[in-house]
């Protein structure tokens, strides 16, 4: 075991390579969605395969995760007597969107005013090299075993969660650390204890054999725009609560946030109205929000003076952490089939859903957790909720119900993940990896002590 400023000396002396490492992973374009190119997944699987060995993990290996995307996979086996703590982070990202909307370019990691741009150099790329980090600073020799997992799907897909079950002993240990979470502010250490789960799925509205012209049918046939129009219309009340029968959130215990400092964040316009009712952390963490994300209709360009045959919208569901996802979405479609106006035509498909997760925030591993971080950081330590989700929590969860799980990161609410200009801040990432460095050096000592 070594001692705490050792360590902080380690790892500040890491930090060049650590974000030259990162530099690496951004450059990788690694989106595992259809439509987009396997191999830069595959690329990018090597590329951490390879850091991960330079960092001094042992037995690496990239897992072909059969249905989905390559995954990273890696040990060091324990001391005699000490735990071992399976450290988790995943490869892939978001696509980048309209590169236009960028200040520089989203796959070259570029500093500018002490930050760190491109995409994925906080979600979740910056977890990758925050455990390579601590792997280097205890020069490949920590106190306890490791496993680390490092997902390749976690944006899009959800093989890996069929994976581990099916290979339980590969992944089961003592701890668990997730760092993909992050700071409730930047330099507050913060750990999250709960994550909201989520649903979603695509609609399809259709009224008309084809398109028609609007000034010879218009007034009489329903147009399938207007008509999905109206039904997402009714996803909310006036105030912008979700009004999905059967939909209910449940109070955060502490109201904190400032909703200045949130319009702020959320780039909310000057004079529009935030939506919705009770506290910010009760909006964002404990309840249901419904949006929908994408949209197939015409676009303005390419528009006509025609009625629209058929139109389609995915619309997306946050779960509160303890709520069943499925059931949500079951409530969700049965409230559109109530809902469709002119008997119009509808089906549903790409049903896709991932629990929630609650962490029972007691017990040593816990307290060790919060102590490390307070020692890096030199602030008292927070706790938060996350709208996000993160499916593979629950499975470990489910899996290995004794085994407590950390969720934390190097993330804060400036760094804009999955929106142009992403980004991280080098300080906490040092400080995140500090953190972890403690976190397993102080786990050893309370066990074998």
């Amino acid at each position: 075991m070594r001692l705490n400023e050792e360590l902080r000396q380690a790892i500040h002396e890491a930090m060049p390579g650590v974000l030259e490492d990162l530099r690496r992973l951004v450059r990788v374009p690694s989106i595992a969605n259809a439509g987009y190119p396997r191999e830069t997944v595959t690329e990018s699987a090597q590329v951490t395969a390879d850091i991960l060995t330079a960092a001094g993990l042992q037995q690496v290996r990239v897992l072909d995760i059969p249905g989905g995307y390559p995954a990273v996979y890696g040990e060091i086996p324990a001391p005699e007597g000490a735990p071992t703590v399976l450290l988790y982070a995943h490869h892939d990202v978001q696509p980048a969107g309209d590169e236009a909307e960028w200040s520089s370019p989203p796959f070259e990691l570029t500093e500018r005013n002490g930050r760190y741009y491109g995409r994925g150099a906080a979600d979740d790329k910056s977890g990758i090299v925050l455990h390579t980090a601590v792997l280097r600073a205890f020069e490949g020799r920590p106190p306890v075993g490791i496993k680390v997992i490092i997902e390749g799907e976690e944006e899009f897909g959800d093989s890996l969660e069929a994976y581990v079950p099916q290979h339980a002993d590969l992944f089961r240990a003592d701890a668990i650390v997730v760092a993909d979470m992050g700071n409730k502010a930047l330099g507050l250490p913060t750990l999250t204890t709960t994550l909201r789960g989520e649903a979603s799925l695509v609609v399809e509205v259709r009224t008309l054999q084809d398109r028609v012209h609007s000034g010879v049918f218009g007034g009489a046939a329903p147009d399938a725009l207007i008509a999905l129009s109206r039904m997402l219309a009714t996803l909310h009340d006036e105030r912008g609560n979700v009004a999905i029968p059967g939909l209910e959130g449940r109070p955060w215990p502490v109201a904190e946030d400032s909703e200045e400092e949130y319009r702020m964040l959320a780039g909310v316009l000057p004079g529009v109205d935030l939506i919705g009712d009770g506290s910010l952390e009760t909006r964002l963490w404990t309840s249901y929000s419904v949006n929908a994300v994408g949209l197939d209709a015409p676009t303005v360009r390419s528009s006509a003076n025609v009625l629209i045959n058929v139109a389609r919208a995915r619309i997306s569901l946050r779960v509160p952490p303890t709520d069943d996802s499925r059931h949500a979405l079951g409530l969700l479609e049965e409230h559109l089939r109530a809902v469709v106006p002119w008997h119009a035509q509808l089906s549903f498909s790409e049903h896709e859903s991932g629990a929630g997760f609650a962490l029972n925030a007691e017990g040593p591993v816990f307290a060790v957790a919060q102590e490390a971080l307070r020692a890096a950081y030199g602030h008292a330590v927070g706790q938060m909720g996350s709208g996000g989700s993160i499916p593979l929590v629950s499975v470990f969860s489910r899996l290995y119900p004794q085994c407590p799980v950390i969720l934390w990161g190097c993330t804060d609410p400036t760094a804009r993940v999955h929106a142009p200009d992403e980004s991280v801040d080098p300080q906490e990432l040092e400080s995140a990896a500090l953190a972890e460095a403690y976190f397993l050096n102080n786990l050893a000592r309370a066990i074998t002590e």
